[in-house]
């Protein structure tokens, strides 16, 4: 007895039909005899560069980015983890991708993803996994985040890091088939021109999209075999403190931003948008715990400043900087959790 699929979500990019992969040559039943390797503890991730634009040529493949935790499942003979980039284990928050991975017909594998929530035109939203979590720091399990599965990095004894992605992905999307609609969904590649997928993908209101090289081992590391281009600019900064507001949610007038410069935090500006009354509350109530008299930046002069030690991290939308190096129509997204390593936006 199989377990039922979830309804299926709206079909992104197209309105007709959902994404589908190019059709794949037919598995080879004559697999060498290789001897098993040892099944890693724990892969370090392999990151993706930001671009500007898209690469050109027939050596990339792309994909939707997805706007959520990036996870490893792990499926051992002694049972299911599922480990955030950190090497937390968070198994116990996703039990309906642990029992989804429960039934995938494999003995041992690691599958590489992003654990996400969808809205209802079928986007990733990172405000909604973080929800279902219970917010930054909260204990709740999800029961509405789904797996979208990117990469296999060990099978049946395997391990499939020196091999191409396409061998790695032939592989995957026999575990995974394309279109199915349930806790653990492949990340489909798309074929298209790069430029005109970006265009599509910021059309629909998607993060954007990831590109890769078809010929390239996992490699663990931002080393450029994988490339992000953003729609809208999203990155991660310290929150430094908050200006006072009587008339905005939690009595959040704008948080203050800092990035790393080296070894220190240097000011970036501010956001005052995107909060709502649950998130506001929230903030302020993380933030009244790490109140300090002096403010670990130099953010100039601040009428009605709170400032807190730089211990939060927020994500932040934005779509550009001032020529002084500050944040242009910025927009709060949500808090980061510590435990899994949230990357702080580095001025060059």
């Amino acid at each position: 007895m199989t377990k039922p699929p979830r309804k299926p979500s709206k079909p992104l990019l197209r309105d007709d039909a959902p994404i589908r992969s190019r059709p794949r040559r037919q598995r080879d039943p004559a697999q060498p005899n290789l001897p098993l390797e040892p099944m890693p503890a724990r892969i370090e991730p392999c990151l993706a560069l930001l671009r500007a634009k898209p690469p050109k040529g027939d050596d990339w493949v792309y994909e939707i980015k997805w706007d959520g935790y990036r996870l490893a499942v792990h499926i051992e003979p002694t049972g299911i983890r599922i480990l955030t980039r950190s090497g937390l284990d968070w198994t116990h928050r996703f039990p309906a991708i642990k029992q989804a991975a429960m039934w995938l017909p494999v003995g041992t594998a690691i599958l590489d993803g992003e654990a996400v929530v969808l809205d209802e035109q079928g986007r990733s939203d990172f405000g909604l996994l973080q929800q279902s979590l219970g917010g930054r720091g909260g204990k709740k399990m999800s029961s509405d985040a789904i797996f979208m599965a990117f990469d296999l990095l060990y099978f049946d004894g395997h391990d499939l890091r020196k091999s191409e992605l396409d061998v790695r992905r032939h592989l995957l999307e026999d575990l995974v088939p394309a279109g199915e609609q349930g806790d653990i969904r492949l990340s489909e590649e798309i074929e298209a021109d790069g430029d005109q997928l970006l265009a599509s993908a910021c059309e629909h209101e998607l993060e954007g999209i990831i590109a890769k090289r078809k010929d390239a081992p996992y490699r663990s590391g931002r080393l450029g075999d994988w490339v992000k281009i953003k729609c809208v600019l999203s990155d991660s900064f310290v929150i430094v403190g908050y200006e006072k507001s009587t008339a905005s949610f939690g009595g959040i007038g704008r948080l203050l931003l800092a990035a790393r410069k080296g070894d220190e935090l240097v000011y970036v500006g501010g956001v005052g948008t995107g909060f709502n009354e649950r998130s506001a509350a929230e903030l302020r109530e993380q933030m009244e715990k790490l109140i300090i008299g002096k403010p670990a930046v130099d953010t100039g002069r601040k009428r009605n400043a709170v400032f807190v030690r730089p211990e939060l991290v927020a994500e932040i939308e934005y779509r550009a900087w001032t020529h002084d190096g500050k944040l242009r129509h910025a927009s709060y997204k949500g808090l980061r959790e510590m435990q899994d390593e949230a990357m702080v936006y580095e001025v060059e």
